[in-house]
């Protein structure tokens, strides 16, 4: 690859994270068919012409913003494979799933507003690629659990849990806060939610 392929592509990966920068704000906002390409231009500060040269229309924004948020929390579970401990990998999870709350709320209400709107984006999504993925992941909860490193739970409703409980504090931040009487959390407030989770979660399933 050339010197100035590889410029451009670095050019095309730096503005196309402007854009979903700038996308993430415009969709929690408004949602999807609330939300304006010249508002998000604006807030990225760049012409709208740009960014009809990465997307097609609003519709194809969405989709690859979403994948991009996809592909980020999955790459934090990719390497798992069944030689892992369990407590370990269960415990790095906990942490990466609670960091992106922290520093990425946005892309998990973006997420999470999809699949309460019945997934209109994400279904074929759900129905392949997530399938795939998810029962490579549950297969090695299953080797762990004959094993005998952990106990006999259910795999899809332990990572159900860790999803649900790591994204708690994103999707319902304003709640938390006025339940802990803060104005926001803090570095700390979030650690104590890495510790708390992952000792409640890991004594749940068991891990020896």
């Amino acid at each position: 690859m050339t010197k100035e392929k590889v410029f451009e592509g670095s050019i095309r990966q730096k503005n196309k994270a402007i854009i979903f920068n700038a996308a993430k704000k415009e969709f929690v906002t408004y949602g999807f068919k609330g939300a304006s390409i010249k508002r998000i231009a604006e807030r990225a500060n760049i012409a709208r012409a740009n960014i009809h040269y990465y997307f097609k229309d609003k519709t194809d924004l969405y989709q690859q913003l979403l994948s991009s948020i996809i592909k980020v929390w999955n790459n934090d579970y990719d390497t798992l494979t069944a030689d892992n401990e369990p407590k370990e990998v269960l415990s790095a999870y906990i942490r990466a799933k609670v960091m992106h709350a922290k520093n990425d709320p946005d892309a998990s209400r973006i997420f999470a507003s999809e699949l309460i709107h019945g997934a209109p984006v994400l279904n074929e999504y759900l129905n392949s690629d997530f399938k795939v993925w998810l029962q490579s992941k549950v297969a090695v909860i299953e080797t762990w659990i004959q094993q005998g490193l952990i106990d006999d739970v259910n795999p899809h409703h332990l990572l159900f849990m860790i999803w649900s409980s790591t994204q708690h504090y994103a999707d319902f931040n304003v709640q938390v806060v006025a339940a802990l009487n803060k104005d926001a959390m803090n570095d700390e407030d979030f650690e104590a939610v890495v510790a708390s989770l992952t000792q409640i979660i890991l004594k749940g399933c068991g891990v020896k």
